[in-house]
């Protein structure tokens, strides 16, 4: 690579200049983020340095570089070369994606061999990248950051799990406590066998001297790290779940425990069998090892884990405060509004929708507010796929803090805003996540963005004009007396479907208009 290409991949010092919490203002610059760990190497290119931004590349190496550190000191020799070709690799598609900032972070493997600095120097020389290698505290910090990113208020304990360490870090309601880096990455424990009395030993003698961490008792545990997400993805797949999306999976503390000691008893072919790849299989039972003496220790109520980590708590701590303080969910569903949807302005659906909602507590409003935003995204489809479609995106879309139960709920009201209802065989393994209650809501709301589109073609200076009410049995919708707005057939089935969800009766008002004085 030229020179002049290896500036343009990687502009100034831009590789350091983000770690440290500088907050600057959002910007619609492509940004991306390469994470050099023990077991992979990974680039990541986002859309924009955003409150939620939207990942338009992601690749990863499983280079295995900490291979050998525990033992040797030294980096692992092919785990070098291999990764040394990737960040070349890297580096040449950043300069064509035309990635305006790209940070290089390096974490537990280079930061603890003895050639660590050279391979960092060799980066340099052969990819021109400028490389960040972070502590084992800012490593933990950035963890916790990108939990927060995704999960605002999260309260709990945090564990990062890579492949030459794990970093836990208490949370009290979205504020950063207590934080510690210990040597108990898969990649570690493998080296130890039963030299230092086996594994679990030494996991709980670490996990042991920390005198917080029974104080987590009860309260949430948010796991992060790729060999994590795998035993998340096993669990799914042994326990059926309709959603297949990590982000929010939540497991009892108790089911997760006995599943991590299952994981600890399969034979390797087991294991191959239940994970169906060969990635992460060696690393995977040290990783339920870790899993299983932690959650023993710690004993929390349930896992909640999260699909955002390092790398995404590098951007969000790069943000200004007040970016930091929105509503991801809200930010990444008006993202999607402005890219998607015809209406002038989604956000007026709120407000035309809320008499049929009496009593909402917050977090009601707000999954309100993002159903209204994401109202309009099937009308490019054609109309005999418009349900289903704008079902499936919904539900599998990387919305940011969204339980599961809560992204079924918006894709349920999204299927009824384009079929008028939720019970079809697409929507029925989708339909076990939500309560009778959260269904007939998805229903109403659905079918209250279907009469609001279909009475104003999308058209914001219309619904304006219009009203929808609840009272005396009723569900009514008025319409201004000058005409301006005409009702019709359709209006008519619209507020009919309506009204028999709510077992009401639908009533379409539009007041006669005032003579003119002879």
């Amino acid at each position: 690579m030229s020179k002049d290409k290896r500036a343009a991949a990687n502009p100034g010092d831009l590789g350091q200049a983000g770690i440290g919490g500088i907050g600057i203002a959002a910007s619609a610059e492509r940004v991306g983020v390469i994470d050099i760990g023990s077991n992979s190497i990974r680039l990541v290119v986002y859309d924009g340095l955003t409150r939620s931004p939207l990942a338009l590349f992601n690749e990863k190496v499983l280079c295995g570089l900490g291979r050998g550190v525990e033992k040797a000191g030294l980096l692992n020799p092919d785990g070098v070369a291999q990764g040394l070709t990737a960040l070349e690799r890297f580096a040449t598609l950043a300069q064509g994606m035309r990635v305006g900032r790209l940070d290089v972070i390096a974490t537990a493997a280079v930061r603890d061999a003895r050639d660590g600095a050279a391979f960092v120097d060799a980066i340099r020389r052969r990819a021109g990248l400028t490389v960040r290698v972070i502590s084992g505290e800012e490593e933990a910090r950035l963890s916790a950051m990108g939990v927060l990113s995704g999960t605002p208020g999260a309260d709990g304990l945090v564990g990062d799990l890579g492949g030459g360490s794990l970093e836990l870090v208490t949370l009290d309601r979205g504020v950063i406590g207590k934080q510690v880096t210990l040597p108990l990455g898969p990649l570690r424990l493998m080296e130890v066998g039963s030299t230092k009395g086996g594994p679990a030993k030494l996991i709980d003698q670490h996990l042991e001297s920390l005198p917080w961490l029974p104080a987590m008792k009860g309260r949430p545990f948010y796991p992060v790290g790729g060999s994590w997400r795998a035993i998340a993805k096993l669990h799914m797949e042994q326990s059926g779940h309709p959603l297949h999306i990590i982000h929010h999976y939540t497991i009892p503390s108790a089911d997760a425990r006995e599943f991590t000691g299952l994981i600890g008893r399969q034979s390797r072919s087991s294991l191959e069998k239940m994970a169906g790849s060969r990635r992460r299989l060696d690393t995977l039972p040290f990783a339920g090892l870790v899993l299983e003496r932690l959650l023993r220790i710690a004993q929390p109520s349930k896992l909640v884990f999260s699909a955002y980590g390092l790398r995404e708590g590098h951007l969000y701590s790069l943000l200004s405060p007040e970016g930091q303080r929105e509503d991801p969910l809200m930010a990444s569903a008006a993202d999607w509004a402005r890219r998607f949807v015809r209406m002038g302005d989604p956000a007026l659906l709120m407000s035309w929708t809320a008499g049929l909602f009496a009593g909402e507590d917050d977090n009601s409003i707000r999954l309100r507010h993002a159903a209204c935003l994401l109202s309009d995204v099937g009308w490019a489809d054609h109309p005999d796929y418009r349900a289903e479609h704008a079902f499936l995106r919904v539900l599998r879309y990387p919305f940011p803090a969204l339980d599961h139960d809560e992204r079924a709920f918006l894709a349920l009201a999204a299927h009824a805003r384009y079929a008028g209802t939720i019970d079809t065989p697409q929507t029925a393994p989708v339909r076990t996540l939500v309560t009778e209650g959260q269904g007939m809501k998805a229903l109403v709301l659905g079918l209250a963005l279907r009469l609001a589109h279909t009475l104003s073609g999308g058209a914001t200076a219309l619904l304006e004009r219009t009203s929808l009410k609840v009272g005396d049995g009723r569900v009514v919708l008025t319409l201004p007396d000058d005409g301006s707005v005409p009702s019709g057939e359709a209006v008519q089935r619209r507020i009919d479907a309506l009204a028999k969800a709510m077992n009401l009766k639908g009533d379409v008002v539009q007041p006669l208009r005032p003579q003119a004085a002879e």
